[in-house]
């Protein structure tokens, strides 16, 4: 069974933070990178035919050439000592790179 990603509490409210609306967090899955995929985080306008997830009156979307990599992943936001960033976690990946944009199924 597929299920969608999910976005956590603390994405949703880290984009609250930066005012990210009216536009929304896309998250899309490109060829290339050093593990054959890499994540494309950015802030985009919401398209026609995007899976769209909303919660804390933000909005994060996925278009649907992407969805299928990103089945039951988590899209999270993160705070460590190398920086903060938006992360997955993808359940479908075999490996990932060592920054975590990168990985191969």
């Amino acid at each position: 069974m597929s299920l969608p990603p999910k976005v956590t509490d603390r994405a949703f409210a880290r984009l609250a933070e930066i005012e990210a609306a009216p536009k929304a967090l896309r998250v899309a899955v490109e060829g290339g990178g050093c593990s054959g995929f890499q994540y494309e985080i950015t802030l985009d306008e919401p398209a026609q035919d995007d899976l769209v997830l909303q919660g804390q009156g933000q909005t994060v979307v996925v278009d649907p050439v992407s969805l299928p990599f990103l089945e039951n992943a988590t899209i999270d936001f993160t705070e460590e000592l190398i920086g903060a960033r938006f992360v997955v976690e993808n359940p479908n990946a075999t490996s990932s790179c060592g920054c975590g944009t990168s990985f191969s199924m």
